[in-house]
């Protein structure tokens, strides 16, 4: 698979994980996990904000978290390793480029989502699914643009 193949495979994973209409929904920061094949009950934590809506957007936070799996130094005491590094500069950089913050200037979640006098509706629904496979991309063009590890597999059932 080239590499544009691949960038829209990892986009269309994360889609359809958080949209929730192929499969069960998944949050956001779970949705990212599972798109990269990562565990994903810590990332339950990230969901709407932190839970209460106050904090980042999960997705936005499980973007640096699976960067972090993925390019992170193995040992608890290991210097921060070059290439993580890299991955976090264009990584910020791209999601100030690419994902709209909200009215109030913020990727808070509430700020994101306060367009939406209902949280459970359908266009908010759709909003964060196309920022949860925006932040897919992203993900999956800097793994592939630094040499990490990056495989499509079917999503899982149940």
């Amino acid at each position: 698979m080239g590499r544009e193949t691949v960038v829209a495979a990892i986009r269309e994973k994360a889609r359809i994980l958080y949209e929730g209409k192929q499969v069960p929904h998944r949050s956001c920061g779970m949705a990212l996990a599972e798109t990269f094949d990562l565990e994903t009950r810590p990332y339950h934590a990230l969901r709407r904000g932190g839970l209460t809506g106050v904090g980042t957007c999960g997705a936005v936070l499980a973007g640096q978290l699976v960067l972090g799996e993925l390019f992170g130094a193995p040992g608890a005491t290991a210097p921060t390793s070059p290439v993580l590094l890299e991955a976090m500069r264009r990584y910020q950089a791209e999601v100030a480029r690419r994902v709209p913050l909200g009215p109030g200037g913020t990727l808070v979640c509430n700020d994101l989502t306060s367009p939406f006098p209902e949280f459970l509706s359908e266009a908010r629904a759709g909003m964060c699914t196309g920022l949860a496979a925006t932040v897919a991309e992203i993900v999956a063009e800097i793994v592939l643009d630094l040499g990490g590890p990056l495989t499509v597999t079917p999503i899982r059932q149940g």
